[in-house]
């Protein structure tokens, strides 16, 4: 009995590390964001005081998908717009609404799509902090079908 628990406990042993490793990677991997749908509105909050901190990151979205050779950058390109409130939220941030026709399977993940440009470490924390700085949070994300096009 005392040999089988001491297998056991090495085994254990053993095993553990790979184990914790394995989740830990997969913890670490960073979360896709995609849409679907024929349309999509995702709505952030943004600092007042930091809105052109956010355009800039946004300016740099722009140019890593220009830069990128992925063949969904340039449809992503075509199909996004940002439009800012004209007037602030009742607790003064502002809001930015994305306008975007989804490409299947693109990632509009911000920090992902200018981290896979972007290569430089320096770089990164510069965009990160930038974009973490202006950011409150998400107000809301709404993706789905055309019911009625009125231009129509």
């Amino acid at each position: 009995m005392r040999r089988l628990s001491g297998v056991l406990l090495a085994c254990a042993i053993l095993l553990l590390p790979a184990m914790t490793q394995n989740v830990l990677a997969a913890q670490a991997a960073p979360q896709k964001f995609t849409l679907d749908g024929d349309l999509a509105l995702w709505s952030v909050s943004i600092r007042p005081d930091k809105t052109a901190d956010y355009e800039a990151v946004l300016n740099k979205v722009k140019e890593a998908l220009t830069k990128s050779e992925a063949a969904e950058a340039k449809q992503q390109l075509a199909g996004w717009k940002v439009i800012k409130a004209s007037k602030p939220m009742p607790d003064g941030n502002i809001v930015y609404t994305h306008v975007i026709t989804p490409v299947a399977g693109a990632d509009y993940n911000i920090l992902q799509v200018l981290y896979a440009t972007f290569k430089d470490p320096a770089e990164q924390k510069t965009l990160y902090d930038q974009y973490r700085g202006a950011f409150v949070g998400n107000l809301g994300i709404s993706s789905g079908t055309v019911a009625v096009d009125l231009s129509k």
